[in-house]
């Protein structure tokens, strides 16, 4: 599936510099009934770069084609990467493919020497980060 690019950043977003800001970006996914992954591209001071959203047609997976997040990354010369995505089930608890799909993406873009920054997981009103339980 398609990279779909997200309208220019808000004023409010120009930093991702805390949990709080990027789960406030990544708000709009938080409560669709099929999953989305959205990534924000930052630079080394924390700048956004830029936002992809990458929808799925599945309530319980979403295709991230890891080059393609490389890709952009590149494009974006970002220093760091954050992912979020949505569990319409409601619960935020990361699942083993979650699990994997982090550790597949945190090495791809260490290759090219881009940090994942966090993965964040938002069902419902609970989000889970996988920075802040120890995944990353």
């Amino acid at each position: 599936m398609s990279s779909i690019p997200v309208a220019p950043p808000r004023a409010a977003f120009r930093k991702l510099d805390a949990e709080h800001v990027a789960i406030a970006l990544f708000a709009p996914i938080r409560d669709l009934a099929t999953e989305v992954a959205m990534f924000a591209y930052v630079d080394s001071d924390w700048r956004l770069l830029g936002v992809r959203t990458r929808p799925s047609n599945e309530t319980g997976t979403v295709d991230v084609p890891i080059r393609a997040i490389v890709a952009d990354a590149l494009v974006f010369d970002a220093a760091g990467v954050v992912m979020a995505h949505n569990h319409p089930s409601g619960d935020p608890t990361p699942s083993e493919g979650d699990r994997a799909l982090t550790r597949r993406l945190a090495r791809a873009l260490d290759g090219v020497g881009v940090r994942l920054i966090d993965h964040l997981v938002l069902a419902g009103p609970e989000t889970a980060s996988f920075r802040r339980i120890g995944l990353l």
